[in-house]
């Protein structure tokens, strides 16, 4: 007999509104272990909002979320801040993280970086390295699901190319569960199991090469929308 994979995340029927205006409304789908979930939108469709009102930051106005009891969860956001001028290593950095579960060097070895990186400046990474660096932080927790909205914005082609390349690393060797806000329909296609297509209200969900048809594509982004891709 098959064994049944476990939910994750559980979301039905969910809307948020500011003020009486919806942000995002009736929006349904389930997460499983080892899935990765790409959200896509244009801007201000509601994709950071959503990723927020799933870890309680922002509070719905109607609908349920479902976590499987007692899960980890990462998040990293759109804009961490990080001060590039203060004189800080690698490691002190990570230090600053409270109750971490793993170490700095056991979180270094998942993302295949060499102990030596805990001495490097934060001055001195490139855009692409610090958001490895930040991958680490979010990886203390030992999460068993990561949510990460826009995991490439602000960061140079290599470390686009990388930064994709660690995720599917890090899914198969940890079990890792992912949840993604990108604009990057070439890896929403490559790496995601399902895709949340969202503007406002739910467009479509699915496999990705069902569900992003060309009528789904001009709902979500117009008719003559040039997509963002880089080359994998």
């Amino acid at each position: 007999m098959k064994q049944e994979i476990p939910t994750l995340l559980s979301v039905k029927n969910l809307s948020v509104a500011f003020r009486e205006n919806h942000v995002i409304k009736h929006i349904s789908f389930d997460i499983h272990k080892e899935e990765v979930l790409a959200i896509v939108g244009p801007n201000g469709a509601g994709k950071s909002v959503l990723l927020k009102t799933l870890l309680g930051i922002i509070e719905p106005t109607a609908g349920s979320i479902e976590w499987f009891p007692g899960i980890r969860i990462g998040y990293l956001p759109q804009r961490f801040h990080v001060d590039m001028y203060l004189p800080m290593t690698v490691g002190e950095f990570l230090d600053l993280k409270p109750r971490k579960i793993l170490t700095n060097e056991a979180v270094l070895r998942l993302l295949k970086l060499e102990k030596s990186w805990l001495k490097k400046r934060l001055a001195h990474l490139s855009s692409g390295q610090l958001q490895r660096i930040l991958l680490a932080w979010a990886l203390l927790d030992d999460p068993q699901i990561l949510l990460f909205d826009e995991p490439t914005e602000n960061v140079d082609v290599a470390g686009q190319e990388s930064i994709y390349t660690l995720l599917h690393h890090l899914q198969d060797t940890t079990g890792l569960s992912l949840i993604l806000v990108s604009h990057d329909l070439q890896v929403v296609y490559k790496y995601a199991n399902n895709v949340l297509c969202l503007n406002g209200k739910q467009v479509c969900y699915g496999e990705p090469k069902e569900a992003l048809d060309h009528k789904t594509l001009s709902e979500l982004f117009g008719d003559h929308t040039v997509f963002h891709h880089h080359h994998l």
